[in-house]
This record gives C-alpha cells, sequence and structure tokens, in this order.
C-alpha cells in the first residue's frame, strides 16, 4: 500500500559548540510522520525535543542528517525558499499564543496570508472561515486583551491553519492554560485531525500525549518509539 510521508528525518544529528567544546543535543533521530497522522512527541525539559521541534519547523537546521518536508529536500533550501516553504506547509502554535497585542483577532489570523500575497477581500473571507472553524466567530473584532488564555489560543490555531498547511505543529499548547481550557483545546485538535489536518505535538505531559494516535519519546537527544523505550526501562 502506498504511504504518503509527509515529514521524513533520517539520521539527524544536532550539535551545539559552547566555548569551543562540541555538546550533542540530538543523536541519530529518525522520524517519519505520514499526511493525516497525530503525533506526540514526549519528552522532559532538557530530552532534545525543542531542539527537534525547530528542525521539523525549518526554524533550525541539523548539523548532519537528512530531512524532507512535503517532498523537498531541506538541507538543500536557502533561507528565501526555507522561509516560503515555513509559510506554504507548516503552522505553528506555541505555548504562550505569539498573538500580536494591537490586532484584532482576524488581524492576527490574516498574517500569514498578508505574507504570501493574498488580497485584502480574500485574506478577510479566509480568516473569518478560520475563526468559525474554532468557534470563535462571534469575536473576529476582539484584541487580545478582550480573551481569554483558550480564546487567545484557539485565535493561534486559526492563524496556524489559515494557510492551509501540510502540518500543524504544536509546541506544549496547553502549558498556559487551565485545565478546562487545555480540555476544550484538545478537543479541537482532536476535530482537526479527525478532518485530515496532520498533528504533530511537542509535550511533557503524558496526559497530553495520550491524546494522539502515536507517541514517540525523546530522551536525551535519542528517539524511542513503542517497544524500544521498555527494553530500555
Amino acid at each position: 500500500m502506498e504511504t504518503n510521508k509527509i515529514l521524513d528525518l533520517q539520521n539527524i544529528y544536532k550539535d551545539y559548540v559552547q566555548e569551543k567544546l562540541v555538546v550533542p543535543v540530538l543523536k541519530d533521530v529518525s522520524l517519519t510522520v505520514e499526511e493525516g497522522e497525530y503525533v506526540a512527541i514526549m519528552g522532559p525539559s532538557g530530552s532534545g525535543k525543542t531542539t527537534l521541534m525547530n528542525i521539523i519547523g525549518c526554524l533550525d537546521k541539523p548539523t548532519s542528517g537528512s530531512y524532507t518536508l512535503a517532498g523537498e529536500d531541506v538541507m538543500r533550501l536557502k533561507d528565501k525558499e526555507l522561509s516560503d516553504l515555513r509559510l506554504k506547509s507548516i503552522g505553528f502554535v506555541f505555548q504562550s499564543f505569539h498573538l500580536m497585542p494591537r490586532e484584532t483577532a482576524i488581524e492576527n489570523v490574516s498574517l500569514p496570508l498578508s505574507y504570501a500575497g493574498i488580497k485584502k477581500k480574500e485574506r478577510k473571507e479566509r480568516s473569518i472561515a478560520a475563526l468559525e472553524r474554532v468557534g470563535l466567530g462571534d469575536r473576529v473584532t476582539f484584541r487580545p486583551t478582550q480573551l481569554s488564555g483558550g480564546q487567545k489560543q484557539r485565535v493561534a490555531i486559526a492563524r496556524a491553519m489559515v494557510n492551509s498547511p501540510k502540518i500543524l505543529l504544536a509546541d506544549e499548547p496547553t502549558g498556559a492554560l487551565d485545565s478546562k481550557s487545555g480540555e476544550q483545546i484538545m478537543e479541537l485538535f482532536d476535530r482537526l485531525n479527525e478532518e485530515g489536518v496532520t498533528v504533530v505535538m511537542i509535550t511533557h505531559d503524558s496526559n497530553i500525549a495520550a491524546r494522539a494516535k502515536r507517541m514517540v519519546r525523546i530522551i536525551d537527544g535519542v528517539i524511542y518509539e513503542g517497544d524500544e523505550q521498555r527494553q530500555k526501562e
């Protein structure tokens, strides 16, 4: 059966140099994600999960290895091509929302569309549709200060989805929320995945990771999946 790999990392190493000392952060990481999957990458603080997220999100390049995203060889791309690929292929959701405080919900959501050169009328239509999709059709003109934490994260998810990216990449998406708002955000991720969105979520929380359909652990820069981890323990 033909599978459609949307993300393919092979033999990824990432080293940082601190005062002439080479510090290995990722060690021979291989990970593939297929279209429509819902994957949680779980690891404690300092495990390398943020570095892995930055590489998946084309915010950083590995020291060595290969990375193909939506059929593109990431390692060969120049900075401008990388930012175009990021804009087209990845929607980011961060723990701290990263909304523009003076802009309304609709203005925040339409930002990726303006970067993509979409005309104003279409930007407005698509942004309203994205806000309706996350249950905020009645909050389009609200500014972040007028929204609860959960609503801010919904605006951030609408912004991440407005460009119809190949992957929704979420970093501790419930980390700044109370448990009720966190639960509502997780239900939204479940629904988006059911609609066919590929979700990759980075978390240290086992309850959040358990919501995904597949869980990958990262410990000390090494990836474990399924039985491999049990054997190690």
